[in-house]
């Protein structure tokens, strides 16, 4: 990405609005604190002949390779899928502890830096549960691929999309968050994970949104088209990176599918899946527009 015109850092417009939001969000995290080490009863196993995610957010649904799974084959693939979306997790809040942490107390971080230390400790006991979720009951926290880190000549432009990032994984990860916590179908256990990182993720998302606004704002002045249509474009590539992370080869090698490569082309190409992935980003493109940062909803093929 070519560098956008320089400009000093800023501090996020001080705002009544603004600093209302941040001590309403605060006041929550205070008010609904809760310590996960004791919040979970932890069952010795989860049972084996049931699904451990949603049918409609297993990789494969819709798909015709679905229709080649046995009952017992889509039961399977749903536990390994489980573990990949709670791997996923742990490997994301991971990246989005450091990058906050590096801007904790920073100049152009002043005002939210007091809401960063609620964010940076739930988050961080998020990661314990989801990676405490997967050894448990998979063995094993899997590793995908990274995407290149965003480091940029322009600290605005790279803050903005450090935050950009945040948000999106975490609008993502709340559709999955929210079907499974209402999915009678599933195992309390799973049901409990689901529900409890959803009520912290709201107050989440509910910042992430105030904030990678007004680092648009900040900058938007300086940008050319050219510019801007960069920034869209990375945004929509990360997007398309976040949902095909779901197609996960090892998943589909420990479920017992033969060719897991070939499998998860054949899935992942499959035309149904636009349409599905399309719901699980419906909102946080929503939101893209309506700021702004996008001029469409056109996503790439990669």
């Amino acid at each position: 990405m070519s560098a956008v015109a320089s400009k000093a850092p800023q501090v996020p417009e001080q705002s009544a609005r603004f600093a209302e939001i941040l001590k309403r969000l605060i006041d929550k995290s205070v008010d609904g604190y809760y310590n996960p080490y004791r919040e979970f009863d932890w069952p010795d196993s989860l049972p084996q002949q049931m699904s451990w995610m949603s049918h409609d957010l297993v990789s494969t649904y819709g798909t015709e390779a679905a229709k080649e799974l046995t009952t017992e084959e889509a039961q399977r693939l749903s536990r390994w899928e489980s573990i990949n979306f709670y791997s996923l997790n742990v490997e994301g809040i991971r990246e989005l502890l450091i990058e906050v942490i590096k801007r904790i107390h920073t100049t152009g971080f002043e005002l939210p830096s007091d809401f960063f230390h609620h964010f940076i400790g739930e988050e961080n006991e998020h990661m314990w549960f989801f990676a405490e979720f997967c050894l448990r009951y998979g063995d094993k926290i899997y590793s995908g691929p990274k995407l290149n880190s965003i480091p940029h000549d322009n600290a605005q432009v790279e803050n903005f999309l450090v935050f950009s990032r945040i948000l999106l994984f975490e609008e993502i990860v709340d559709f999955y968050n929210m079907r499974m916590a209402g999915d009678d179908s599933l195992h309390e256990t799973i049901r409990k994970v689901n529900r409890v990182h959803h009520e912290d993720e709201s107050r989440h998302i509910a910042f992430g949104r105030e904030l990678v606004s007004m680092l648009y704002s900040e900058m938007a002045g300086t940008m050319t088209d050219q510019q801007r249509l960069e920034i869209e474009q990375y945004l929509k590539r990360y997007i398309v990176f976040s949902l095909r992370s779901f197609y996960n080869p090892q998943v589909y090698r420990d479920a017992g599918i033969a060719k897991p490569l070939e499998f998860r082309e054949r899935v992942v190409s499959d035309p149904a899946r636009r349409e599905l992935e399309r719901k699980v980003v419906r909102k946080p493109m929503s939101f893209m527009l309506k700021s702004g940062i996008f001029a469409d909803d056109l996503l790439p093929d990669i």
